[in-house]
């Protein structure tokens, strides 16, 4: 910990001018102004630094402490001889690190928008992320816009449109409102059946769908891969006289549910995303 003792001196005779030298003295270390390193306490956590390490990003809250009265514009306490901020102190491990690699990392275990006001308060552009942490800073951001386009805004009709007006008006008004019904029913159960089908965690109905899915699917993989294995391919050597009117039926049941299953779930998807 820095440490150091400031005294004043007073030189003269009673009567005569009096002329205050300040004169500096520490036992080990120089006085904060002159000292090479700092120390930040951002939320009950001490950092220690250089100076010179602040003053790779100039312009930024960080830099700032490196001024000659920053000790007056900052929350300083001359006993510890440290610098106070009340902020996140696991992300500001990542903010300093930034000015010692030049390197900006984004933690895995802190939201993009929590990261994102760190970084407007230390005043760092957050196009300075690294690309290994872009996706993870950028991941609220891509389902924010990813739920705004599923909303799509009904459109409001006016209320002094004159085409509304009489006999006529009245009957497009109330094609209007079933148009409307029927919309308002199919976005209430558009999210059911969407959770039905992608969400086995929605319920359990979801879940006994994801298990059907799951069966067919190794089912369909097992058949063909079982098609082509030697036990099953038993190649026989055998005269048969047929005669009119005789078929042959094949077993093909399985091939039917599968197929079926798989082609309904196809066909749900690509409704789903079309509307």
């Amino acid at each position: 910990m820095l440490s150091s003792v400031c005294v004043s001196s007073f030189k003269g005779r009673k009567g005569g001018n009096k002329s205050s030298n300040k004169a500096c003295y520490s036992a080990d270390m120089t006085c904060p102004s002159e000292s090479d390193k700092i120390v930040i306490n951002c939320g009950g956590v001490r950092h220690e630094t250089y100076r010179s390490t602040l003053k790779t990003l100039p312009g930024t809250r960080l830099s700032w402490l490196t001024e000659p009265d920053a000790f007056s514009n900052f929350d300083y306490d001359p006993k510890l001889d440290e610098f106070f901020f009340d902020r996140h102190p696991s992300v500001f491990s990542f903010i300093l690190n930034y000015y010692r690699t030049g390197k900006l990392h984004c933690p895995n275990d802190v939201c993009g928008p929590l990261f994102e006001e760190e970084l407007a308060f230390w005043g760092i552009d957050e196009t300075d992320v690294e690309a290994c942490c872009w996706m993870n800073y950028r991941q609220h951001r891509d389902a924010e816009e990813a739920l705004d386009s599923f909303e799509t805004p009904e459109p409001d009709a006016p209320d002094d449109d004159p085409a509304l007006g009489g006999a006529d008006g009245d009957l497009k008004r109330l094609c209007m409102q079933e148009d409307a019904r029927k919309a308002g029913w199919w976005k209430t159960w558009q999210p059911r059946i969407w959770a039905l089908f992608e969400d086995p965690y929605s319920s359990k109905y979801a879940r006994y769908v994801a298990f059907a899915s799951l069966f067919f699917i190794l089912l369909s993989i097992s058949t063909f891969c079982m098609e082509t294995h030697e036990a099953f391919n038993t190649i026989l050597n055998k005269t048969e006289n047929v005669t009119q009117g005789n078929t042959t039926h094949e077993e093909i049941v399985y091939e039917v549910v599968t197929d079926s299953w798989l082609t309904v779930r196809g066909g749900r998807v690509c409704d789903l995303v079309h509307h």
